[in-house]
């Protein structure tokens, strides 16, 4: 297939064919895609299309289609024909991390989609300048590029988090922290001062805030498998801050919203991950950022609502604390009586109360709500259960001297 103005043409005309809720236009549409897209230059020609088309719905179209085309294609299984051509290859790595970054968000995201997917196998042998295409975007200053580029890295790295241990692996994280520790850094100061700056402007802490999950995600990923010697000499940085916007509250970042988490709530709730990570695998090195951490997620967890918005923040930060009672040596955290009362009458009791939107689901489905329970899917609870077995395995002997209204009867089911 030729890169010609009249096969855009025909492309777009297909296209808009597969988004006719006509079965008997829409298939044959799709069976004409499919039978095409081996001939050299098709993918190119769905790239040319997100690039000039003046249609955001065939650019959205194309995008989608492009993403399904690389998860199908792109792999070269042993001793099979090889599915795209090298030159197409080439050209669409040299092409699509510009056109990711230069696209509205909707056909953003399936680009970069699409880049992880490539990078999970070319990624770095076969695709050596993605990373310094990458963090030479940082420099933009443009928000909209900069959280492209988070999106992608993030895409690409929290595979690290479950691949299993190998110097294969290891060689790679290598070179992602060479080229990608530092300017992440530099950007997470940058933009927690460019929150200073912005405090009374909602849109632009929007963006801001949005980047910082990403990086906080990023950071997640990147510490995973071991404390990498660059996070571990400049913990105090990331750690002071991760501190700081634990402790933020912006009424301007709030939501009404009951069911549906705001930017606030993601970005504390992944810093939970975050100080819990460190605290399961890195305690000796985080033993003396821990206490204002405690201090900090409990204080959150006393003053978070009820609502189903709150339920991953709730969750992560309980699984902070179940993390942090299990080790031996940070006990004397929770042996004060008083500690341990706090702990029952506003942590465990309000998170197991059955909720108006807890009773709203069982009428919906009950069949669905059951098997969600009894699977531990409600996040909370599960939770609470994790916190309410490290407490009993690690404080046995004050467990049950606890006496209030509210946690009377409690004690007495766990005795």
């Amino acid at each position: 297939m030729e890169l010609s103005d009249a096969n855009l043409q025909t492309l777009t005309e297909y296209l808009k064919k597969t988004l006719d809720p006509d079965p008997a236009i829409r298939r044959p549409a799709e069976k004409f895609l499919e039978s095409v897209e081996g001939n050299q230059n098709y993918p190119l020609l769905l790239l040319t299309l997100l690039e000039k088309s003046q249609d955001n719905v065939i650019k959205v179209c194309a995008s989608v289609t492009f993403k399904n085309y690389i998860k199908r294609n792109w792999r070269i299984v042993e001793d099979e024909p090889n599915k795209i051509c090298e030159t197409d290859r080439v050209a669409i790595k040299a092409n699509i991390v510009h056109l990711m970054l230069s696209s509205p968000e909707q056909i953003q995201k399936q680009l970069s989609d699409a880049i992880s997917i490539i990078g999970r196998e070319d990624f770095p042998q076969k695709w050596p300048d993605l990373l310094t295409e990458m963090v030479n975007r940082f420099q933009s200053g443009d928000f909209h590029v900069i959280n492209g580029v988070l999106r992608t890295a993030h895409s690409l790295f929290k595979r690290y988090r479950h691949e299993f241990k190998s110097n294969e692996l290891w060689t790679e994280i290598k070179l992602v922290l060479d080229a990608f520790a530092l300017p992440l850094t530099n950007l997470f100061k940058a933009t927690i001062e460019l929150c200073s700056t912005h405090a009374n402007d909602a849109s632009a802490l929007r963006i801001l805030f949005s980047s910082l999950i990403l990086i906080s995600k990023l950071f997640y990923s990147l510490n995973f498998q071991d404390l990498p010697e660059f996070f571990e000499d400049n913990m105090e940085t990331w750690m002071n801050n991760f501190h700081t916007l634990l402790t933020l509250d912006n009424k301007l970042l709030q939501t009404d919203d009951e069911e549906e988490a705001g930017l606030l709530e993601l970005l504390k709730s992944q810093i939970c991950d975050n100080a819990a990570l460190y605290a399961q695998k890195y305690d000796e090195e985080f033993q003396r950022y821990l206490p204002r951490f405690v201090t900090a997620i409990w204080n959150l967890l006393v003053t978070t609502g009820q609502e189903v918005k709150y339920d991953l923040l709730v969750s992560n930060a309980i699984q902070f604390l179940a993390s942090v009672c299990e080790r031996p040596h940070y006990k004397n955290l929770f042996e004060d009586q008083n500690t341990l009362t706090s702990i029952c009458e506003k942590v465990i009791v309000p998170n197991m109360e059955f909720r108006a939107a807890d009773e709203e689901a069982f009428e919906d489905n009950s069949e669905e709500y059951i098997r969600r329970d009894l699977e531990g899917s409600g996040i909370c609870k599960k939770s609470i259960c994790q916190l309410e077995a490290q407490r009993c395995s690690h404080l046995p002997s004050d467990i049950f001297g606890i006496k209030s209204p509210d946690t009377e009867a409690w004690n007495y089911t766990s005795k």
